[in-house]
């Protein structure tokens, strides 16, 4: 990559990073792409794939914007697909692996974090200020699925972050509490925050965290359609990576810890959602089962400038990879060149 020169943080560990293509999609003749890394609050040093134009000069400067997402998934799937794109339409796309996750540091392994995970984003906004290759101030961040709820708690918080974009966004603090459609009772929660606390007893029991695969390894007809769907993303050739969450198998130490949802259920991501100042476009299926986290969080918004665009016939795998020609990429790019200038 000859057209940038990266300003590393200081402080950052150093990490294994493989050096070899190793995305689910095809790269692309238009853009480089180099693996970086850099450091969040809590000293964590994260992974990420930086993506620039080809046709970009020594000295140019353009507007960048901070990906992660889905919940669970890793950068060489989803966000890099969206950071890779982004690249050849004209901006600086970083792509990141959140903390305790694929690439990036952190232990335990496989460990979300609301708070945490927030605040990943704003470390990637660190990372992209040290840079003479971005446009001053000009960054922007889209999360996707259960990074977009986090990216709309970074837009609440953090000010450098001049415009946020979702992408079939999950409210991952009221699934985990509420269940889908808000379905869980009471009763029911006070129950699943006795069993992960049980969970919690017998890992410092035994000294290891057991783990859970969030997804069935085979799907059959009794289960719901999203399901069925995530299973044929993240568990067939056509998402399947082996450092993801998503991917991992019922017999395998690769799940998520078994009681990382406490933190969620404690904390609800959308707390200061109507105190964000900046631009938001929220960008969900038509047809997705969590419309609903993105049609809610566009009414606690106050912000003026906001939108909320459903894509015609779309669920919410749909937006994950272009297999079904979905995804919207110019509003994407109308949106980031719109405010980030």
């Amino acid at each position: 990559m000859a057209n940038v020169t990266i300003t590393p943080e200081k402080g950052a560990q150093s990490l294994s990073l493989t050096n070899r293509w190793d995305k689910i999609f095809p790269q692309s003749a238009q853009v480089d792409q180099q693996k970086v890394t850099f450091k969040n609050r809590y000293g964590i040093t994260l992974a990420a794939d930086l993506y620039t134009p080809k046709s970009m000069k020594s000295g140019d400067k353009l507007p960048a914007i901070v990906l992660a997402g889905p919940f669970g998934a890793v950068k060489e799937q989803v966000s890099g697909l969206y950071a890779q794109t982004l690249a050849e339409r004209g901006f600086v796309p970083l792509a990141f692996d959140p903390s305790y996750t694929g690439e990036s540091g952190g232990e335990p392994r496989n460990l979300a974090s609301p708070e945490i995970n927030t605040d990943d984003f704003s470390a990637a906004v660190d990372f992209l200020l040290l840079q003479n290759f971005v446009q001053d101030g000009q960054i922007g961040i889209l999360g996707i699925c259960g990074w977009g709820g986090m990216a709309l708690n970074a837009a609440a918080i953090d000010t450098r972050i001049k415009a946020v974009a979702t992408s079939t966004m999950y409210d991952m603090s009221r699934v985990f509490t509420y269940g889908y459609n808000d379905s869980t009772t009471p009763e029911q929660r006070h129950q699943a925050r006795q069993q992960f606390n049980q969970n919690r007893t017998e890992n410092a029991r035994i000294g290891v965290n057991s783990t859970f695969a969030p997804l069935p390894d085979k799907t059959d007809a009794s289960q719901p359609q999203f399901v069925q769907d995530y299973v044929n993303f993240y568990k067939t050739p056509r998402g399947f990576h082996p450092r993801t969450v998503g991917s991992s198998t019922a017999d395998s130490q690769n799940g998520w810890v078994n009681s990382m949802p406490l933190a969620f259920m404690n904390m609800p991501l959308l707390s200061f959602a109507d105190e964000i100042q900046v631009p938001v476009l929220l960008v969900h299926g038509e047809n997705a089962h969590s419309r609903y986290f993105s049609e809610d969080a566009f009414k606690k918004l106050t912000v003026a400038d906001k939108e909320l665009y459903l894509v015609k016939g779309a669920k919410h795998t749909d937006l994950y990879d272009n297999q079904a020609g979905k995804i919207p990429y110019d509003k994407f790019e109308q949106f980031f060149k719109a405010n980030l200038k």
